[in-house]
């Protein structure tokens, strides 16, 4: 049997070895991750690092559908209330043309009317943190103007876009003159018709603009239904980007996971091996008599 004359090396090899194997559990411990350096598993690591990109991306386009969500959401509670108006705007309408009222009666009306212009322009006119939803690409431009009884449009047909996920883009929004100035159905045209009918006492008049505005508000409702649809879609979108997601951190507990209950060990192991490893360097390197001697 050979005996090692120099068991120092081997001493603090052991020593440093049980060490390295203590830290390293106790960082897998503290991090939860089995691989904290490329080195610990250039395959995984590799493969992490593909994973986390992906799931950035996959963050920033959820953000992106949630604030188009909240836009949408915006724009549809707007033209709810539109709607409201333009109900009573019919229904006053609908009581001058067929009813028995006197000119001083329809006088009466118009504020009622005038109002529901000055409110629904002023819906036309929401905005969701700075952006104007229905000025079309002009966002920053106040898209309705209206001044002496005249509505007039300023922003623009063109429509915004936004990137929900790779090579898949949302139209997220109707521009206003699509919406309230259709050919279809225009509302603020027929308000305007409604208004200066009831100012000239002209019962035919009045019940043609209301017809036109009962014309125009079924074709908003068409125009409003992109958002209704459109926020339905972007629900099923958010969905399946979530579950991307989760796939994905599944992946990378896989790749990258550590098992507790095993690193636990390996930190119980790696202490009293380090522990031996210090008891037998206390006996090779105790001094002796003759050590002093030489």
């Amino acid at each position: 049997m050979r005996v090692n004359p120099n068991p120092i090396n081997d001493v603090l090899f052991s020593l440093n070895l049980n060490q390295e194997r203590a830290q390293t559990a106790l960082q897998q411990i503290s991090t939860g991750k089995r691989v904290n350096q490329p080195s610990d598993d250039p395959s995984a690591a590799a493969l992490y690092t593909i994973n986390v990109a992906s799931e950035a991306r996959i963050d920033q386009y959820l953000k992106s559908v949630g604030s188009v969500q909240s836009s949408f959401q915006t724009a549809d509670s707007a033209l709810a209330s539109v709607v409201t108006a333009l109900n009573q705007a019919i229904t006053l309408g609908t009581e001058a043309a067929n009813g028995t009222y006197s000119t001083d009666n329809m006088q009466q009306i118009i504020p009622g009317v005038q109002a529901v212009l000055s409110q629904v322009v002023q819906l036309a006119n929401t905005s969701v943190q700075g952006s104007y939803i229905f000025a079309g690409t002009a966002t920053t431009t106040t898209p309705f103007v209206l001044n002496n009884g005249v509505v007039t449009y300023n922003g623009n047909s063109g429509v915004n876009n936004a990137e929900i996920a790779d090579g898949t883009t949302v139209q997220t929004n109707v521009p206003g003159d699509q919406i309230f100035q259709n050919s279809s159905g225009d509302v603020m045209g027929s308000l305007q018709q409604l208004i200066t009918a009831l100012q000239n006492g002209d019962k035919t008049a009045i019940g043609n603009a209301t017809t036109s505005l009962g014309n125009a508000l079924q074709e908003l409702n068409v125009q409003r239904s992109f958002y209704g649809n459109a926020l339905n879609q972007l629900t099923n979108d958010q969905a399946a980007l979530n579950q991307e997601n989760l796939n994905l951190k599944t992946q990378d507990n896989t790749l990258v996971g550590v098992d507790m209950a095993k690193a636990a060990t390996d930190l119980s192991q790696a202490q009293v091996g380090y522990q031996a490893s210090l008891a037998a360097s206390a006996k090779v390197l105790q001094p002796t008599l003759l050590d002093y001697l030489k």
